[in-house]
C-alpha cells in the first residue's frame, strides 16, 4: 500500500475540519496525496475515536480503506473479549478479517493468525496497520473464505480455533439475522470447519434465536454468549467445540462489559426450562428495590433462574422486572430505590408533569412504548429520576418512580 507521509501529515493538519466542508473545498484538486481518502480517515477518526480507542492510540496513522469499514469492525473492547477465546501460542484464523481489529487482539495471543477477507482494499489496510501496530505473526490472504477452507481440508492445514463473523445483509441490501440466511453460509459450512479447526466462534446478530440458533447449528454448540456494554446487547457469540461430548447441557452467558471489567451470569437453558414460574410476594411499595436485567442478560432469556438465585419477586412474567424489599448489590444489572408508586390513571397523568417535569421514562409490558408514555405526561427526558411503567400480577398498568441505589455492585 502507497501511503506517502504527507497524507497523515495532511489528516492531522485538518482533524479539526468539517469533512463535508473538505470534500467540497478539495473536489477535483490534483496533488500528491489522495484527498478522498485522506478526508476519509479525519472521518472515521471523528466517528471511532471512542470505539477504537486502544488501536488508534497505538498506531495514530492507523488506516481505514471506508467509513463502512470503520462500521462494520468490531470495537476495542469487544475484540479483547473476543480474543480471550483463543487458546495462547497455538494457530488462528479470521475468516472475515474486514478492518481486522479482531485480527490484530487475537494476535496477542495465537503463535500466529491467518486473516482471510474478500475486499482488496481491506485486506490491503489489513496487512499496512498490522505493520503499524507491530503485529508480526498475521498472515493476509485475499479471497472468499470458502475457497480457502476447501483448500485448508484439501491439504489437511489445521487450526487450533477459527473466527468467523457473517455479513448481515442480503444481496439486495435488507438485514437478515438467521445464520442461514448470512453470508458466509455458517451452516452449511460445518461439516468443511469441522476437519480444520477445533474451535469455532461465531459471532451472530443478537436478534437471533439461542434455542433455535442451538438446534440449527447442532451438535458441538457448547456455549451461547450475549455480549454487551450497560446500555445495549451488541451480540450473540456462539461457541462451537468440535471434539466435546454431547453432555445435552447447553451453557448460556450474559456477559456485560467495561474498561475496567466485565460481569458474567451463567447457566443452563435445562435449568431455566425446569424451573416453576417465580410469583410476586407482596405488591410493589415504596422504599422497595426494583431490578433491571443488563441487556446482554435480558437477551440470554434468564428470568426464573435469575429470581432464583438473588431470591427476587417479579412484577410479571412479562414485564422481566424484579423487586426485593433488600439491596442486592451483586445484580447483574441497574438497581433502583422505589420513591413512589403510581396508578395510571387520568388524574395523575394531568398533574404529573407539574411535580416531575424532568424523568426517565422506561415502559415494559405496558402496551405503549417509552416515548409515546412520555408525550403523553408532557416530561422532559433527562434528570436522576427514572419512571417505570409495566403492567402487575393484578393486571393493573402502575408507574414506579425510581432513584438509581448507591454503591451498587454495577454501578
Amino acid at each position: 500500500m502507497q501511503l506517502q507521509k504527507e497524507l497523515f501529515d495532511w489528516v492531522r493538519e485538518h482533524a479539526a475540519d468539517d469533512p463535508s466542508r473538505l470534500r467540497l473545498a478539495m473536489a477535483g484538486k490534483k496533488g500528491n496525496i489522495d484527498y478522498a481518502a485522506a478526508i476519509t480517515q479525519i472521518e472515521c477518526r471523528r466517528k471511532f475515536s471512542a470505539k477504537l480507542r486502544d488501536t488508534l492510540a497505538s498506531f495514530p496513522d492507523f488506516y481505514f480503506p471506508s467509513v463502512l469499514a470503520g462500521e462494520q469492525s468490531t470495537s476495542d473492547l469487544l475484540a479483547e473479549y473476543h480474543a480471550s477465546f483463543v487458546p495462547e501460542a497455538l494457530p488462528a484464523v479470521d475468516f472475515t478479517a474486514g478492518l481486522g481489529i479482531d485480527v490484530f487482539h487475537i494476535a496477542s495471543r495465537a503463535s500466529s493468525v491467518t486473516a482471510i477477507e474478500l475486499d482488496a482494499s481491506r485486506a490491503e489496510a489489513v496487512v499496512f496497520n498490522a505493520a503499524g501496530l507491530n503485529v508480526d505473526n498475521v498472515e493476509v490472504v485475499t479471497g472468499n473464505c470458502k475457497d480457502y477452507i476447501a483448500d485448508c481440508v484439501a491439504k489437511g492445514k489445521k487450526f487450533e480455533v477459527g473466527f468467523i463473523d457473517p455479513a448481515r445483509r442480503a444481496s439486495d441490501g435488507s438485514r437478515v439475522f438467521a445464520l442461514a440466511d448470512c453470508e458466509p453460509d455458517v451452516v452449511t459450512m460445518l461439516p468443511e470447519l469441522r476437519r480444520i479447526c477445533r474451535l469455532l466462534i461465531i459471532k451472530a446478530s443478537p436478534m437471533l434465536d439461542i434455542s433455535h440458533t442451538f438446534e440449527a447449528l447442532g451438535q458441538g454448540v457448547i456455549a451461547a454468549i450475549a455480549v454487551g456494554t450497560p446500555t445495549e446487547c451488541k451480540e450473540l457469540l456462539l461457541v462451537m467445540d468440535f471434539e466435546a461430548s454431547d453432555n445435552n447441557k447447553t451453557l448460556v452467558e450474559a456477559v456485560t462489559l467495561r474498561p475496567q471489567g466485565s460481569q458474567t451470569f451463567a447457566y443452563t437453558l435445562e435449568e431455566e426450562r425446569e424451573l416453576p414460574m417465580p410469583g410476586a410476594s407482596g405488591d410493589l411499595k415504596a422504599g422497595d428495590f426494583l431490578y433491571e436485567p443488563s441487556p446482554s442478560l435480558m437477551k440470554s432469556g434468564a428470568f426464573k433462574v435469575l429470581a432464583k438465585r438473588y431470591a427476587l419477586s417479579v412484577i410479571h412474567p412479562n414485564t422481566r422486572l424484579f423487586y426485593s424489599p433488600r439491596k442486592v448489590d451483586e445484580f447483574p444489572g441497574d438497581v433502583y430505590c422505589v420513591e413512589r408508586i403510581f396508578p395510571y390513571a387520568s388524574k395523575i397523568i394531568k398533574r404529573f408533569r407539574r411535580e416531575y417535569p424532568r424523568v426517565n421514562v422506561t415502559t415494559r409490558n405496558f402496551g405503549m412504548t417509552g416515548d409515546a408514555l412520555r408525550a403523553k405526561l408532557g416530561v422532559s427526558d433527562g434528570g436522576d429520576l427514572r419512571l417505570f411503567a409495566f403492567t402487575d400480577s393484578h393486571g393493573e398498568r402502575l408507574m414506579a418512580l425510581c432513584s438509581k441505589a448507591k454503591n451498587n455492585g454495577t454501578a
